[in-house]
């Protein structure tokens, strides 16, 4: 049941457009394996959420097949699953959510979906997040020398 839930002081959830393509550092929230459809195989279910930027918070997600009939997807599969664990420096994790709450950057796709045609988002690769250490500042670069 719904403890004192009230409408009034809830901002409702707008529909949510996809974000645009491009690469975008987010977390994995939740992690849960499923069944397919046929029930033949399972695929692993990530929760994505953006941590940074005008997405900030958006949730973004991703299927891998790890268990398919079909070789090469569960192939594929194992390969992003592999380029996850790289990117947030889990290399041999034992349950998923190991991999919760560390951060990575996702690349996003946009493709149309089969059903309805709409466009939906796609996450097709995974890497590590540079530390923001490493980008050169722009303390004195950006200012002529003359006015230094």
């Amino acid at each position: 049941h719904l403890n004192n839930f009230n409408a009034n002081e809830i901002e409702p959830t707008a529909e949510f457009d996809p974000i645009p393509a491009g690469t975008y550092v987010a977390v994995i929230t939740d992690s849960q394996m499923k069944a397919t459809k046929n029930g033949a195989g399972q695929y692993l279910e990530l929760t994505f959420q953006v941590t940074e930027g005008e997405y900030k918070n958006r949730l973004l997600w991703a299927r891998l097949c790890l268990n398919h009939s079909k070789d090469i997807t569960a192939k594929i599969a194992r390969g992003h699953l592999s380029a996850i664990c790289r990117a947030v420096g889990v290399l041999t994790p034992r349950d998923s959510a190991e991999l919760h709450n560390l951060p990575l950057v996702v690349k996003v796709a946009l493709k149309k979906r089969n059903d309805n045609g709409e466009l939906t988002n796609e996450l097709k690769a995974f890497s590590a997040r540079q530390n923001a250490t490493a980008a050169p500042t722009a303390n004195n670069a950006s200012i002529a020398p003359w006015r230094r």
